[in-house]
């Protein structure tokens, strides 16, 4: 009988060692980053070249020439002049 109680108790602290619990793990917390001051302003750049000027444009076609309009009806000898109305007298 003493047997089988070893037996047991080997048993036992066997199958209580295979469920051992594994350990928990915490990250560390994250680091935040704050800005340091502003430093000082740096020295102001030198100024640029100045541009090439662009081309001149050539210039345009000449249009063409309008038709020439027909030639009027000639009188036939009696002249009509019209006169404007005259003003109003001025007061």
């Amino acid at each position: 009988m003493k047997h089988i109680l070893v037996i047991a108790a080997v048993i036992a602290t066997l199958g209580l060692v295979a469920c051992e619990r594994a350990a928990v793990v915490t990250p560390p917390p994250a680091t935040v980053v704050v800005p340091g001051p502003a430093g000082p302003t740096g020295a102001t750049g030198s100024t640029g070249a100045t541009g090439d000027q662009g081309a001149t444009g050539g210039q345009g076609a000449t249009g063409t020439a309008g038709d020439q309009g027909a030639t009027g009806k000639s009188g036939s000898g009696t002249t009509v002049i019209v006169t404007p109305p005259a003003s109003a007298p001025a007061n």
